[in-house]
């Protein structure tokens, strides 16, 4: 009995200095905080399936490494943070795995932080396979961060970030303080998902660092993501600290580039970048010391200037810590630049940025464009780089010595990629990433995105409430087909979704409005008019009325507005009747006017000019006008605003082509005195054009190195085009090329 006894008195002893492991299922907050106070080494907590709403988690604790502490979901993918919750984890060696945020947006600077103040911070723990989902701000403007990363030795990995539409980086790695610096993060196996063209500074997926602290090393590797239509700015990945890694990820038709912005000895390898021929798509922007950039395959890149393929910049002499330092010891080699369309070297080259390259290498490169034109151009001295071993298949424009020109027969790898066999020149990748290798497994990735004309055919005859009444039971992608007749709208068309209204055919359709607008486009719409006739003969007998707006506040979902084969008539009962006004902050990826006619308008047909603070912001990305007739309009054809010195956006643009304007712009109330007012506009093409008797054309350039090309155009008892350079004392950049004027 007593040796009974003693074996079960040890193994009780054996027990309790050992422990077990608790395991904690919460179906509610108040469970979820009475067992958060009580967490030890080994112990889970399961949120149960279901949505938890406004539920601002705070994960406590200090695990070991065999025995972190975990937060994880009943069923992975089933649990669902929606309203205003985030995730704040502070300790040692904490887990987190399952969780889905959308429907809704953070509360605080960030939806998961690894903090839960500045004094306490995560070490040694792990985010995976988390689902952050179009958790946007409402106020585009509004900055919050989707990830911040502080605290060292931290993982974030398989996990799913999509859609981030207001101001600020996707995942930023913070060192703001000692205790986050040198700090060994994995940011690995992610899938980032599209994010919108933001139209402003503020929209990168990932940043390491602030120019603050970019003389600090962060030691952050980025290794195995998949960049997916990543388009927020011209910085897809900003490095703005030290002796970061970044390899073996892919970029699939992102506009914008990896820029080293701040901070030195960065490496840069085996990454992929695909464009496709995408606009804007680019490589690998060069900054700062000691950087390498090697085994990187980059095609079908179409950017230019900042946004180009492949860029090594100029610096500024004694740089200041936030501007550009000198491009000083950089290891450029292995690396195949197929199709690519710009390669920049000396970028930015200025009256400030006059420190060019220096001890620099560019070696083992292969370089092939189908059209054997040159991609390079040489904005500066480059004797500071040396060239050699590089392979062309076209010849350098800049130097015999720094390519060897050869006919280069390219084969096709396992994985898609041309190579050169038999040869040390040029990247050589075993196998690249895709898209299935990122982000969890359980969570779709199938595009939101829908299109036009992509669902079912509504078709309505005139009668009273038929368009609300059809635009009400619509989905996202529908027709709504309209037969001939008067449809008389008694109220605003709030627009919420992707729809279109189209004249059945053959059909004479006239849509008359009886209140200050016929449409407005709302969050989540976007709006397509064919072969309809818009009169505003009905309107109410007050100025300032428009026929299409955008919301008036709120708004911080892209939209596109495309209209074609369709008239619009006596906006004119009262003085300054607009055809179409985007509200502050709204932002269009396109809007499309073709083949269409106006006439007898009092006020401005496109009013895109709302973003007057001079920040670099926008209300469109690409604007189209093409075959269209306009006469009689008193206001301005186009005012297109984007102001400010900022470098960081690609747009606006500006198509106009094969249009007869004829009495445009001249109405007293027309306070531009021009037809057509582009100031800040990066890309313009206006050709083919015929102005009759209309207001002159001004164009103000601002920053950037904007393009700007009016050729072919007639200008009858119209004065020439105007084009003024606002912050560079030069000539205007703008070409002309045969114009008539008469």
């Amino acid at each position: 009995m007593k040796m009974r006894q003693l074996l079960l008195s040890s193994l009780l002893c054996l027990i309790s200095s050992v422990g077990f492991s608790a395991e904690y299922k919460v179906v509610n907050q108040v469970e979820y905080q009475a067992v958060a106070k009580k967490l030890l080494p080994g112990d889970t907590i399961i949120l149960a399936d279901g949505v938890w709403h406004d539920f601002e988690i705070v994960f406590k604790g200090k695990g070991t490494k065999d025995k972190p502490i975990t937060l994880t979901a009943q069923t992975k993918g089933k649990v669902i943070l929606s309203g205003q919750s985030n995730l704040r984890l502070a300790g040692e060696y904490l887990v987190v795995s399952g969780l889905i945020f959308k429907n809704g947006y953070t509360p605080s600077s960030a939806v998961i932080a690894f903090k839960y103040n500045d004094q306490e911070l995560a070490n040694h723990s792990r985010v995976s396979e988390v689902v952050i989902d179009e958790y946007s701000n409402p106020d585009r403007f509004e900055s919050d961060y989707w990830v911040a990363l502080y605290g060292k030795h931290n993982r974030f990995d398989h996990s799913f970030l999509r859609g981030k539409r207001n101001k600020g980086v996707t995942i930023a790695v913070r060192l703001n303080t000692e205790a986050s610096q040198h700090n060994h993060h994995l940011i690995d196996h992610n899938y980032f998902g599209p994010r919108p063209t933001f139209g402003s500074n503020g929209g990168e997926t990932l940043r390491i660092g602030t120019s603050h602290y970019s003389l600090t090393d962060s030691l952050t590797r980025v290794e195995h993501n998949y960049f997916d239509r990543c388009d927020g700015e011209v910085e897809i990945i900003s490095v703005k600290s030290g002796k970061n890694q970044i390899s073996h990820n892919v970029f699939y038709q992102s506009r914008g580039t990896l820029t080293l912005r701040h901070g030195n000895g960065n490496v840069i390898e085996n990454n992929v970048f695909l464009g496709n021929g995408v606009e804007h798509t680019g490589g690998i922007r060069v900054i700062n010391r000691d950087q390498v950039i090697r085994n990187n395959y980059l095609s079908g890149l179409t950017g230019y200037r900042f946004g180009s393929g492949f860029t090594v910049m100029n610096g500024v002499p004694d740089s200041p810590i936030n501007r550009y330092h000198q491009v000083v010891n950089a290891v450029i080699e292995n690396n195949t630049l197929i199709n690519v369309d710009n390669i920049y070297l000396g970028a930015g080259s200025d009256s400030e940025r006059t420190s060019t390259p220096k001890n620099s290498s560019f070696k083992n490169n292969l370089i092939y464009n189908q059209n054997k034109a040159s991609p390079f151009t040489i904005l500066d001295d480059i004797s500071g780089i040396e060239f050699s071993n590089n392979l062309a298949n076209f010849k350098a424009d800049f130097s015999q010595k720094a390519l060897s020109y050869t006919n280069l027969d390219l084969q096709q790898d396992t994985n898609g990629l041309l190579t050169l066999a038999n040869t040390q020149v040029g990247a050589n990748l075993s196998k690249i990433l895709t898209k299935t290798d990122t982000g969890p497994a359980w969570y779709s990735k199938a595009d939101l995105a829908i299109e036009f004309d992509t669902g079912k055919v509504i078709s309505i005859a005139p009668g009273d409430g038929v368009l609300a009444e059809a635009l009400a039971h619509a989905n996202s992608g529908d027709i709504i087909e309209l037969a001939a007749g008067e449809y008389i709208a008694h109220k605003i068309l709030a627009v919420n979704k992707t729809i279109s209204f189209k004249a059945a055919p053959n059909a004479q359709v006239l849509i008359l409005p009886e209140r200050s607008s016929l449409f407005e486009i709302q969050n989540s719409g976007s709006l397509k008019l064919d072969g309809v006739h818009l009169s505003g003969r009905l309107s109410p007998d007050s100025s300032g009325n428009v026929l299409i707006r955008t919301q008036k506040w709120g708004m911080y979902k892209n939209y596109q507005f495309v209209m074609s084969n369709s008239k619009v008539t006596d906006l004119n009962v009262n003085h300054s009747f607009h055809f179409f006004d985007a509200g502050a902050r709204s932002f269009a990826d396109l809007i499309s006017i073709e083949n269409s006619q106006f006439r007898d308008i009092s006020g401005d047909l496109l009013r895109l000019n709302q973003e007057t603070d001079d920040q670099g912001i926008y209300n469109a990305e690409y604007v189209v006008i093409n075959n269209n007739q306009f006469a009689q309009v008193q206001g301005a054809l186009l005012d297109l605003y984007r102001g400010g010195t900022d470098e960081s956006t690609f747009g606006p643009h500006l198509e106009m082509k094969n249009n007869t304007l004829s009495q445009v712009g001249l109405g007293k109330r027309n306070k531009l005195k021009s037809a057509v007012h582009l100031h800040g506009v990066q890309h313009t093409l206006m050709e083919y054009n015929q102005f009759k008797h209309s207001a002159l054309v001004k164009v103000e350039h601002t920053v950037g190195d904007p393009k700007t090309l009016i050729r072919h155009n007639v200008f009858s008892n119209t004065a020439r085009p105007e084009v003024v350079e606002l912050i560079f004392d030069q000539k205007p950049t703008a070409i002309f090329h045969q114009n008539v004027f008469k």
